[in-house]
């Protein structure tokens, strides 16, 4: 289970979005979602166990039931598609590297540097 966990972290630590909210819409109504681009943002493990929060080249994920952080790290984007994470399990007290490839707005396809392939969905944006 805690192998699990870890992979459910460092996979959530891998991405975000960027999203703000603008004015707009017919008559200059409320607000509306930006599009999101990159990876800014919060991201969620498809298994529903933590989100990871990417801002400014700096990663951290909590689990979703307890808010209890899980990992941190860094992260910097190889091109406008492909981002490369360096993840520090808090549980583990170990080191990996994890890339992931922005395949759709929403959805990042990770791959760790032990092979593992994992999933990450961009959390939607209050505001």
């Amino acid at each position: 289970m805690v192998r699990k966990l870890f992979s459910a972290a460092a996979i959530a630590a891998v991405a975000a979005s960027l999203a703000g909210c603008m004015t707009g819409g017919p008559g200059g109504g409320g607000p509306l979602a930006a599009a999101p681009t990159g990876v800014e943002g919060e991201w969620l493990s498809t298994d529903g166990v933590a989100v990871s929060r990417f801002s400014g080249g700096v990663f951290q994920t909590s689990a979703l039931d307890t808010g209890n952080k899980l990992a941190d790290g860094s992260y910097q984007m190889v091109d406008n598609r492909n981002v490369a994470i360096t993840v520090r399990s808090l549980i583990r007290q170990t080191t990996s590297s994890v890339n992931c490839a922005l395949v759709a707005s929403n959805q990042l396809n990770c791959t760790s540097s032990t092979g593992q392939q994992f999933v990450l969905t961009r959390r939607p944006a209050v505001g």
